[in-house]
């Protein structure tokens, strides 16, 4: 399957994609068994100029009963395929059920920040935030809380992607509505099984929030909401961005129904705010895998220049998920 269709009858093309098939993709982390619900991925890469190197965030999920999300590591590459791990942290050092998506980023002030989702003690996600000196130096004992569930009105806030404009800092997240008509038993219901977005009971969206230090965030609220009754009518979650100015192209996860809750496929939308979308995926999702149930989902992309890697959660012929990278040529406009 090609990324874009790149024969085009005229010249007004603008931010033109690249071309990529992910069944070519390389693997980078492969799960630690076979079978549905082992998953390597949820990933955050960035190269760093200083170091000249890749840095890799993933986590590394077991199926449910024998303990979901158990672990999350940061790994260094110098070609951005094959990495070694420097740090790693398990659900217990989170005193959390689950450990998820995090957003790997390195302040002007050269300090290395980890905004990690887990599953908090009232069983919400959360969204937290580690310092470090290097990559591999992050202490969870020492995070600090970044945005709760309560803090905005909403029943999760988790898969966090931080990202620098100008000054201030952005931040692309999955949020879970509260219904309006909320009563105890509903509330119950929802966090039960401390994974709202597993329930049914809400959706899976993607709001903003901003910030001016990292840590104290302004909500501004919903920017994509899911499309009711097309293949993404339960969740749309912004997972990267492509930043082909004055457009960001912009990848996000889709699913139908709940029950592709864990086996979402990508979509594809334009932005020229973050807050408005326009979806270019309106039918079909752009990006699926051939295997398994066809999920193709977490896409996180490093823009090289004339090159971009897109790294991927990947489903396997067994139903496993693996973390794989696809390293394309960019296209430049006509």
């Amino acid at each position: 399957m090609k990324f874009i269709c790149s024969s085009f009858p005229f010249k007004r093309i603008f931010a033109l994609l690249p071309e990529f098939n992910p069944e070519d993709g390389k693997t980078v982390v492969k799960p630690l068994s076979s079978g549905v619900g082992w998953w390597a991925g949820a990933c955050s890469v960035i190269y760093d100029d200083a170091t000249r190197r890749f840095y890799l965030y993933y986590r590394l999920r077991k199926p449910r009963e024998l303990g979901r999300g158990t672990t999350c590591r940061v790994a260094e590459s110098d070609d951005g395929i094959n990495f070694s791990t420097i740090w790693e942290a398990t659900k217990e050092q989170f005193n959390s059920e689950s450990v998820e998506k995090a957003s790997l980023i390195k302040m002007p002030d050269d300090r290395w920040r980890l905004y990690i989702s887990f599953v908090g003690e009232d069983g919400k996600w959360r969204i937290e935030m580690m310092e470090a000196s290097s990559p591999g130096a992050f202490e969870p004992s020492k995070r600090v809380k970044v945005l709760s569930p309560d803090d905005v009105g909403v029943e999760g806030v988790k898969d966090p992607y931080v990202f620098f404009i100008g000054g201030c800092m952005f931040m692309l997240l999955s949020c879970a509505p509260r219904p309006k008509a909320i009563t105890p038993e509903l509330e119950r219901q929802m966090h039960a099984t401390a994974d709202v977005y597993a329930t049914g009971l809400t959706r899976s969206t993607t709001a903003l929030a901003t910030s001016y230090d990292g840590i104290n965030f302004e909500w501004h609220g919903i920017v994509l909401e899911p499309n009711p009754g097309r293949w993404d009518g339960y969740a749309a979650r912004v997972s990267t961005l492509i930043y082909e100015p004055p457009v960001f192209i912009a990848f996000y996860d889709g699913s139908a129904n709940v029950e592709e809750n864990y086996e979402e496929k990508t979509g594809l939308a334009l932005t020229f705010d973050l807050r408005n979308y326009i979806r270019v995926s309106v039918d079909a999702p752009l990006l699926k895998s051939p295997h398994s149930t066809g999920s193709l989902r977490y896409m996180d992309a490093v823009d090289m220049g004339d090159e971009v890697l897109l790294y991927y959660e990947y489903a396997c012929p067994d139903g496993s998920h693996e973390l794989r990278v696809s390293i394309v040529k960019r296209k430049h406009k006509l």
